[in-house]
C-alpha cells in the first residue's frame, strides 16, 4: 500500500455516565467520524468491566489530521431501511477548538478522558430537535387566571398541579416503520418555573405538584418522537384541604382532573394557541371549572440538517463593550437621529464604515415567504400617482400582505405620517437598484456587507400589549414553525463566517430559534417596567429580572435589556452575568453619550443606539483591529515594513483601538487577544 493509501486503526476511548438506553458518539472532520453529522458519527461501545469507560475503533487516513467532538445520543433504528438511524442528541462538547489528533501509527489509542473536558475546560450544550417534537404546556396569568372554579366550596380556594403523561396503546400492531421500544424513553418531560425572584428547572415534581401563583409562569416541556399518541393529566389539589375529598384518598386535597389528548394539538395545525379544557370533579364525574392551557409545539427545522463543526449559542468572547448600529446608521423615523433610511444596506454599510462591530436589523416575512428587513409590521402607502405630490392619501397595510416584488414598488410613508399628516417620501425610492431602497432580502443583506460585520438579526412578531390591542393589529399572523424555519434556514445557508446574533420580543420565537438550531445564538429582547412603553401581555418582557431568569432557563446567549429600565437598576447587569449571560442594551435612552458611559462602566457587552456615524469616526471596527494585532504578534517585522498597505492599516487599527480602549481593563485586553471568537473561525484561530 502507498504512503498516500496508508491508513491507522484508531482505538478511541472516553469515560462518562448515561441513562437508560443512551449511547456516546464521535463525531469528526473525517468521513468515517460523519463529515461532522451525528446521524453518520461511529457510535461508541459500553467496557463489560467498566461501564463508564466507552470504546470504538475506526480506520482513519494516516498523517492526515482530524478534528472531532463527543456527544451523548439515543439511537433509533428503523427497521426497513438497512443501516440508516436518527439520532437524539441530548448532550455534546461545544469548545471553539474540537479536539484533534494526526495519527501517524498502524494503530494508535487515544484516551481522552472525561466526556466534556478538554484541555482542563468543560464546555456541553444540550442537543438541539433533530427527530423528535416538543409540546410546550404552560400557565400563567398573562392575561387572566389560568385556573376558574365554578364550585362555592372552591372559589376561593388555592390551588397546586400535577401534570402526568402516559402514551397511548397502539393496537394496530404495526411497527414496521420504527421500533417502538426505546420511545417510551424518548418521551421526556421537564418544568420550568419562573417569577421575578426564581427560576427554577425540574425533571420530577412534588407528589402534589406545584403553586399556581399570579406572579409565576409555570411551564411543562414534553419531548417526544410521538406528538400525537400522548394522554397528558392534569390533577387539581387544594393547597389548604387537609382532608380527603374521596373518603379513603391517598392524596389529600385531590379535587379534580383535566385531560388533554396531544391529538388534540397536533390536528389544529397551529404552532401555538390556547385551549381550555374542563376540570372534573373526582366524586361526582361533574365538571367543576376549566382551565387555560398555552401551548406551543416546536418542530424539528424543515429541509436542513445541522452538524457538530461549530457552535455559538452560548459564547461570547470576554471583550471591552461593542457598538450595535441601530436599524443600520439609526432610527430614521425621527429626522435627526440618521440621514439615511433605515434598515437599508447603504444605512448598513454606513454604520459598518465607522466601526460598528455589528448592526441590528429586523427581519419578518412578505406574502410570499421571503424574509425582508424592515422595523414595522405594516407600512404606510399612498393610492396617488408617484409625481403627484398633493393631498395623499395614505393606507396601512400589513408588510405582509404584499410579496416580495410588490415590496420592491411601493412609494412608502412612515405609519406615523397618520398621526402627523408628514408624509415624507424618498427619491431614492425611484432608482430600484440604489441600497437606499426599503425592503431588501435578508439573503442580499447576508451577501453585501464584509464578512467581519456582525449581525444582530431583531425577528419581528406581532406584541399584544396588556389592554389586548395587538401591533399593528395583527391578531394572527404566519405560523410559528413555518416562519421560524424559513428565516433560520437563509442564514444558516447564507451567513458564512459572519459572527450572527438573533433576537426577538416574543419569548416563544427566541425558544424555537434555540431548539431548532445549534449554531447561532439567540437574545431575548426584554421591554421590563418603561413610562415610554404600553405594558406588554407576555409577563416574560414585563421585568428584566423574569426576563433573565427567562434566558437562562432557556440557555440562550442573555438579554437585550431597555435601557430605560437598566438605568433604574444597573445591578440587574451583575445579576445577569453571575448567571453566565450576555447583557446588551437599547431605547433612546442608550443614545446619550452619558448613559453609554455609565453602561460601560457597568461592563455591558453591547450598547444599540443612533446616529453612531456622529458618535464614531470613520474606522476599523474592534473585529478588524484584533485581526490585525494578531497578524502584527504573527508575522516578521520586515514583512510588515514591506507591505504599505497593511502597514497603514496597522497604524489605522493603533489609533482605533487608542479610540475603542477608554474603558477597557488590562485583564480584558488580554483575554480580547488571545482568545477565539464566535464566528469568522478562519480569522479567529
Amino acid at each position: 500500500m502507498s504512503a498516500a493509501m496508508a491508513s491507522s486503526r484508531v482505538t478511541f476511548k472516553i469515560k462518562g455516565t448515561t441513562v437508560s438506553g443512551e449511547f456516546f458518539g464521535i463525531c469528526g472532520s473525517s468521513e468515517a467520524l460523519g463529515l461532522w453529522y451525528p446521524e453518520k458519527a461511529a457510535f461508541l461501545q459500553p467496557d463489560r468491566n467498566d461501564c463508564t469507560l466507552w470504546t470504538t475503533t475506526v480506520i482513519l487516513p494516516r498523517s492526515v489530521p482530524v478534528q472531532y467532538r463527543y456527544f451523548r445520543a439515543h439511537i433509533l433504528k428503523s427497521k426497513n431501511t438497512a443501516g440508516s438511524c436518527q439520532v437524539i442528541v441530548n448532550k455534546w462538547e461545544t469548545h471553539q477548538q474540537p479536539r484533534s489528533l494526526n495519527p501517524s501509527e498502524p494503530d494508535c489509542t487515544v484516551e481522552d478522558g472525561q466526556f466534556g473536558i478538554h484541555n482542563d475546560i468543560e464546555m456541553v450544550d444540550s442537543g438541539w430537535l433533530t427527530c423528535q417534537t416538543e409540546i410546550r404546556l404552560r400557565l400563567h396569568y398573562s392575561e387572566k387566571a389560568p385556573v376558574s372554579i365554578s364550585k362555592k366550596k372552591f372559589k376561593n380556594s388555592r390551588f397546586r398541579m400535577k401534570l402526568m403523561v402516559e402514551g397511548l396503546e397502539n393496537d394496530d400492531g404495526d411497527d414496521d416503520d420504527v421500533s417502538h421500544t426505546a420511545y417510551p424513553v424518548m418521551t421526556s418531560l421537564e418544568i420550568i418555573i419562573l417569577s421575578n425572584e426564581e427560576c427554577l428547572l425540574r425533571h420530577s415534581q412534588p407528589e402534589c405538584g406545584y403553586a399556581i401563583q399570579p406572579e409565576r409562569w409555570t411551564e411543562y416541556c414534553i419531548r417526544t418522537m410521538e406528538p400525537d399518541n400522548l394522554e397528558i393529566i392534569f390533577d387539581f389539589f387544594e393547597e389548604e384541604l387537609s382532608e380527603a375529598v374521596i373518603q379513603g384518598d391517598v392524596l389529600p386535597g385531590h379535587v379534580g382532573t383535566a385531560c388533554l389528548l396531544s391529538s388534540t394539538v397536533m390536528e389544529s395545525g397551529k404552532s401555538n394557541g390556547m385551549i381550555t379544557l374542563p376540570i372534573m370533579s373526582r366524586n361526582s364525574r361533574q365538571a367543576l371549572g376549566k382551565v387555560r392551557v398555552d401551548y406551543l409545539v416546536i418542530k424539528p427545522i424543515k429541509d436542513f440538517t445541522c452538524n457538530m463543526k461549530a457552535s455559538y449559542c452560548k459564547y461570547w468572547k470576554p471583550r471591552m463593550t461593542v457598538d450595535v448600529g441601530h436599524r443600520g446608521s439609526g432610527n430614521s423615523t425621527t429626522a435627526k437621529l440618521a440621514k439615511l433610511r433605515e434598515n437599508t444596506v447603504a444605512s448598513l454599510k454606513d454604520a459598518a464604515s465607522h466601526g460598528a462591530a455589528y448592526v441590528e436589523f429586523d427581519v419578518h416575512l412578505s406574502k410570499d415567504l421571503v424574509p425582508v428587513v424592515y422595523h414595522d409590521l405594516t407600512c404606510c402607502i399612498s393610492m396617488k400617482k408617484k409625481l403627484d405630490m398633493d393631498d395623499l392619501e395614505l393606507f396601512e397595510v400589513p408588510v405582509k400582505d404584499f410579496t416580495f416584488e410588490q415590496l420592491q414598488l411601493l412609494k412608502l410613508a412612515h405609519v406615523t405620517a397618520l398621526k402627523t399628516k408628514n408624509h415624507k417620501v424618498y427619491a431614492e425610492e425611484e432608482d430600484y437598484n440604489s441600497d437606499n431602497q426599503p425592503f431588501p432580502s435578508l439573503q442580499n443583506v447576508l451577501e453585501v456587507l464584509p464578512e467581519h460585520v456582525g449581525y444582530n438579526i431583531e425577528i419581528k412578531w406581532p406584541a399584544q400589549q396588556r389592554d389586548g390591542v395587538w401591533e399593528g393589529n395583527l391578531s394572527s399572523y404566519f405560523d410559528m414553525n413555518l416562519f421560524t424555519d424559513i428565516i433560520l434556514k437563509c442564514v444558516l445557508e447564507n451567513g458564512g463566517q459572519r459572527r450572527i446574533l438573533f433576537s426577538s420580543f416574543e419569548g416563544d420565537v427566541c425558544t424555537m430559534f434555540r431548539q431548532k438550531q445549534n449554531k447561532y445564538p439567540v437574545l431575548f429582547l426584554s421591554q421590563g417596567y418603561s413610562e415610554i412603553y404600553p405594558e406588554l401581555m407576555d409577563i416574560r418582557t414585563r421585568t428584566t429580572p423574569i426576563a433573565i431568569h427567562f434566558a437562562h432557563c432557556e440557555h440562550l446567549l442573555g438579554i437585550s435589556a431597555h435601557t430605560e429600565d437598566l438605568l433604574r437598576s444597573l445591578d440587574y447587569i451583575a445579576e445577569a452575568k453571575s448567571k453566565g449571560l450576555v447583557v446588551f442594551c437599547w431605547g433612546d435612552d442608550t443614545n446619550d453619550p452619558e448613559n453609554r458611559r455609565k453602561l460601560r462602566e457597568c461592563k455591558v457587552d453591547g450598547l444599540i443606539y443612533d446616529s453612531i456615524c456622529e458618535s464614531l469616526p470613520e474606522q476599523p471596527d474592534i473585529f478588524m483591529v484584533e485581526q490585525m494585532e494578531r497578524l502584527k504578534k504573527e508575522l516578521p517585522e520586515d514583512t510588515l515594513r514591506s507591505c504599505c498597505s497593511l502597514t497603514k492599516f496597522c497604524h489605522l487599527c493603533n489609533s482605533s483601538r487608542n479610540n475603542l480602549n477608554e474603558n477597557i481593563s488590562e485583564n480584558a485586553k488580554e483575554a480580547c487577544s488571545t482568545e477565539s471568537d464566535s464566528g469568522l473561525s478562519s480569522v479567529s484561530t
